[in-house]
């Protein structure tokens, strides 16, 4: 994982609440509400922080487990985001996060140590957990939940 002190997304509003994101050199994506506020065209911005949180999950937990030089086989993630009332405002309240090894638990010797450690890793989730509780599930190829946290 790359380590940097600052990064900058531009947005460009293209109509509606519908926005062009470009990440500069990563490229461009189009965002959108859904119905009824606007055609959802893309990704919400709800969709987009949720995606954030399980991709940096995924990718730190295949980076924990290769710190062993053990390979988590094709990882994969499903994350489910609840909205919720506070203070008479829409909030996204909780995400919950299911990851999945493409291997079994038998198969990463180290796996114990490395499910220990990851959550630590993924600087996106420790953010969003100071305002949005995120729960996480981790389960082997043969379905074996492993981690919960």
């Amino acid at each position: 994982m790359s380590e940097s002190s600052s990064f900058t997304v531009h947005l460009k509003l293209l109509s509606g609440y519908k926005f062009e994101i470009d990440f500069g050199d990563a490229g461009q994506i189009v965002s959108d509400e859904p119905a009824p506020l606007s055609g959802g065209d893309g990704p919400s911005p709800s969709g987009l922080l949720a995606a954030a949180v399980a991709n940096c999950l995924a990718a730190s937990l295949m980076f924990a487990v290769r710190k062993f030089k053990e390979d988590p086989g094709q990882v994969s993630a499903e994350v489910r985001g609840e909205l919720e009332r506070q203070d008479g405002r829409l909030r996204i309240g909780k995400l919950h996060v299911e990851l999945k090894l493409g291997a079994e638990a038998a198969a990463l010797p180290h796996l114990e140590r490395a499910l220990s450690q990851f959550e630590n890793f993924c600087v996106v989730t420790q953010s969003v957990r100071q305002g949005i509780d995120v729960s996480v599930a981790v389960c082997d190829s043969a379905g074996q939940i492993v981690h919960q946290g």
